[in-house]
């Protein structure tokens, strides 16, 4: 379930997003109502026997019946247990309550990190707080989303990027940049330095990263609305080189434990990053040359979770 988009409360039965700190213990309560769902069930207990008429085993299945603060729900689930047990569980927030609720229950972090200084004390942060609830570190993969655009020489990867730039207008990015800071920025003086933006029910870390954003850069108004118009994350632009120096430095120096790719175009961008860095990567062995799973899971390195009311034997 969604934390921070504003819009998503009217799909589920609310009217206005909830306060900040109560929409993470929903999430936490979300979580554990979901995860005991996929465990509705011993991965045993579908026996499909013909010949007895026997298509289950009762005894191998478990009802929920969760009774919490904002959800009721009775269960079983009426499906077998997932192939990978559950699904992999994603989280993006980077706030305090944020980052607390990914050591708690995420399995893999789609992080905002700009810059590597960032990604490091992130990285350190969220994986610290795993330790201390008695979690690996391992079993959470930290990718921040990356936009990559890539080309035979530097020269011509920039020349791509400025031709998206000059794509977007600072108009169209003026309601992005409203809901970004969950204030109305349609009347903020363009050309003018970012205002003072007070603290909102917005989303706290989408909001303070643009905010330090315009105020270590200088940005203005313009600059920023055009900005995140576009893409406002971490940026790799350059050779396939350039682009497999700065991810390696990302993963050597725990910045990071991968990428989230987002292409400038498809497919020619999600060409360009197959055809061009990917091989890169391979050559300095730190990329796959095949997959040796089946799941995600298994290409992720994450293990598959025991089942909480089904020991295996």
């Amino acid at each position: 379930m969604t934390t921070s988009n504003p819009d998503a409360a009217l799909n589920f039965g609310l009217d206005d997003h909830v306060e900040h700190d109560e929409r993470y213990r929903r999430a936490r309560e979300f979580h554990s109502v979901v995860t005991g769902l996929w465990d509705s069930w011993a991965d045993d207990a579908w026996l499909e026997d013909q010949a007895s008429g026997i298509f289950f085993d009762p005894a191998k299945m478990h009802v929920l019946a969760h009774k919490g603060e904002h959800l009721s729900v009775r269960g079983p689930l009426n499906i077998a247990r997932p192939v990978q047990g559950w699904p992999v569980i994603v989280q993006a927030g980077a706030s305090d309550a944020g980052r607390q609720l990914a050591a708690e229950t995420a399995e893999v972090v789609f992080g905002s990190s700009r810059t590597i200084e960032d990604g490091r004390a992130f990285y350190k942060d969220v994986k610290a707080r795993m330790a201390a609830l008695g979690r690996k570190p391992e079993h959470l993969k930290i990718l921040p989303g990356a936009l990559v655009i890539a080309g035979h020489t530097h020269a011509e990867a920039q020349e791509k990027k400025a031709l998206l730039d000059s794509l977007v207008h600072a108009e169209s990015g003026i309601p992005n940049l409203s809901i970004r800071l969950g204030v109305d920025a349609s009347g903020f003086e363009l050309d003018a330095p970012l205002p003072d933006i007070p603290e909102t029910n917005q989303s706290q870390s989408g909001r303070a990263s643009l905010v330090a954003l315009a105020r270590r850069d200088n940005l203005t108004v313009r600059q920023l609305a055009t900005l995140v118009g576009g893409y406002g994350g971490l940026q790799m632009v350059g050779t396939p080189a350039e682009i497999a120096d700065t991810m390696q430095e990302w993963l050597e120096t725990e910045a990071s434990d991968g990428f989230n790719i987002m292409f400038p175009t498809v497919p020619a961008g999600l060409d360009d990053f197959t055809q061009l860095v990917v091989p890169e990567l391979q050559r300095r062995g730190i990329y796959r040359r095949e997959y040796e799973g089946k799941t995600l899971r298994d290409h992720l390195g994450l293990g598959r979770p025991e089942n909480q009311f089904f020991k295996a034997e």
